[in-house]
C-alpha cells in the first residue's frame, strides 16, 4: 500500500515508521522546522520492547530512504495514496481540515487515530463518510524528539472493520507488528479509548502533580471517580457500550469505577500509570510547555456537550474543562491551584453551591 502520514509525532513516527520498515511506501507530511531535522538524521524507532523483533538496538530509516513533504499539495504530487495516517492532536484538526479542502477529490481514506470522539465526524463533514476510518492506538510510545520514538509498552491498535479497505489496513498493520484488531462499533471503540485518557489528566495539569500524586489524594480521587461516572452515564444515554481495547481491559476499569474505593483505586492507578508509560499526562505536558492549546475541550468538553444534548448532568467534567481552558489561555495563573488540591476542591464546591 501507499501511505500518506500526517506528522512525525510519537504515533505518526511509530505507525508510519513501522510500516516503512516493512517496505511499505510512506510519505511523511510535516512542518518545515521538523523536516529540517528529519532530512538530517531520518527516523529512529527504538522498538526493543517488542521481543518479536529480536534486536538489541534502535532501528533507523535514513533520510535518503524517506519521502518528506512540507505541504499537502507537494505530498499528493507523489501519486495516488491508498490510505492516510492521521494522529494529530484534536486541536490541530480544524487547520488540517482546511488544508484538505482544496484536495478533497485526491484525498485517500483517512485512518483517524487521534484521541477524542469528534475528529472522525469533522473529517467526514469535509471528505465524506467513505473517506474516514475510525481507529485508535493503545500502545504506549515515548517521543525523544522529532521522528525519534521509543516503544514503552506494546499493546496494539483498533481499526473499524466495516470500511472497504479495512481488511488491507489490518493486514498491513499486523505485518508491521502493530497488533491491529477489528472493531465493528466505531463509537464504542473511540469512547472506550477516551475513557482511559481521562484519568488524572486535567487534574494533573491543573494541580501540577503527577498522576500518582493526584490519585493518592482522597478528595481528588473521589473527584476522578465522579468524572469517570459522568462519562459512563453519557455513554449509556447514547447507547454506547464499553469495549476492551488491545491490551487494555476497559470494561474492568468501567466496573471498578462503580465499586468501593479500596477495589477501584488500584485499577485506576494502574490505568493511569502503565497506560502512559510513566510519562506525565498529555494535558500537563501541553499546559506546562506553554503551547497555549489543550485537548481538554475535545475530551472532557465532548462529554459535557454530549451530556447536555442527552440531558445528562456533567458538572465535574464541566468544571475541569473550564478551569484548564482558563489556565491555558492565561485567564488564571499557573500557580493558582499548583499543588493545592484542597483549593481546587473548594472551588468545585463553591461552583456547585452557586448553581
Amino acid at each position: 500500500m501507499k501511505w500518506l502520514c500526517f506528522g512525525a509525532g510519537a504515533i505518526g513516527t511509530y505507525i508510519g515508521g513501522s510500516l516503512a520498515l516493512e517496505g511499505e511506501d510512506v510519505v511523511f507530511l510535516e512542518q518545515p522546522a521538523v523536516l529540517a531535522e528529519l532530512r538530517t538524521r531520518g527516523l529512529r524507532l527504538d522498538l526493543r520492547a517488542d521481543k518479536r523483533r529480536q534486536t538489541g538496538e534502535a532501528l533507523t530509516l535514513a533520510p535518503s530512504s524517506l519521502t518528506l513533504c512540507e505541504s499537502l499539495e507537494e505530498a499528493l504530487g507523489y501519486g495516488t495514496f491508498d490510505a492516510a495516517i492521521y494522529a494529530l492532536k484534536s486541536f490541530d484538526t480544524p487547520a488540517a481540515i482546511d488544508s484538505m479542502r482544496p484536495f478533497v477529490e485526491r484525498m485517500p481514506p483517512v485512518v483517524c487515530l487521534s484521541n477524542g470522539v469528534n475528529n472522525e465526524a469533522a473529517l467526514a463533514n469535509v471528505l465524506g463518510n467513505g473517506k474516514v476510518v475510525a481507529a485508535t492506538v493503545t500502545t504506549s510510545i515515548g517521543r525523544r524528539g522529532p521522528g525519534d520514538i521509543v516503544l514503552e509498552r506494546l499493546r496494539g491498535m483498533g481499526i473499524l472493520s466495516s470500511h472497504a479497505i479495512s481488511g488491507r489496513l489490518l493486514a498491513a498493520a499486523n505485518a508491521a507488528r502493530l497488533n491491529a484488531r477489528p472493531y465493528r462499533d466505531a463509537a464504542a471503540m473511540k469512547w472506550s479509548k477516551m475513557l482511559t485518557n481521562l484519568i488524572a489528566n486535567p487534574t494533573s495539569a491543573i494541580l501540577d502533580m503527577s498522576a500518582a500524586e493526584v490519585l493518592n489524594h482522597p478528595g481528588i480521587y473521589r473527584l476522578e471517580i465522579g468524572m469517570l461516572r459522568e462519562c459512563l452515564a453519557v455513554m449509556r444515554a447514547q447507547g454506547i457500550p464499553v469495549v476492551d481495547l488491545p491490551g487494555t481491559p476497559v470494561r474492568a476499569l468501567a466496573l471498578a469505577v462503580q465499586l468501593p474505593v479500596w477495589v477501584s483505586k488500584p485499577v485506576l492507578a494502574r490505568a493511569a500509570g502503565t497506560g502512559r508509560g510513566g510519562k506525565m499526562p498529555s494535558f500537563h505536558i501541553d499546559l506546562h510547555a506553554g503551547r497555549g492549546r489543550s485537548e481538554v475541550e475535545y475530551l472532557h468538553g465532548a462529554i459535557v456537550r454530549t451530556g447536555r444534548a442527552s440531558g445528562v448532568p456533567t458538572p465535574i467534567n464541566s468544571f475541569l474543562t473550564e478551569t484548564l481552558v482558563a489556565l491555558t489561555r492565561g485567564d488564571i495563573a499557573l500557580q493558582e491551584f499548583a499543588r493545592q488540591p484542597e483549593k481546587l476542591l473548594a472551588s468545585l464546591r463553591a461552583r456547585a453551591s452557586a448553581q
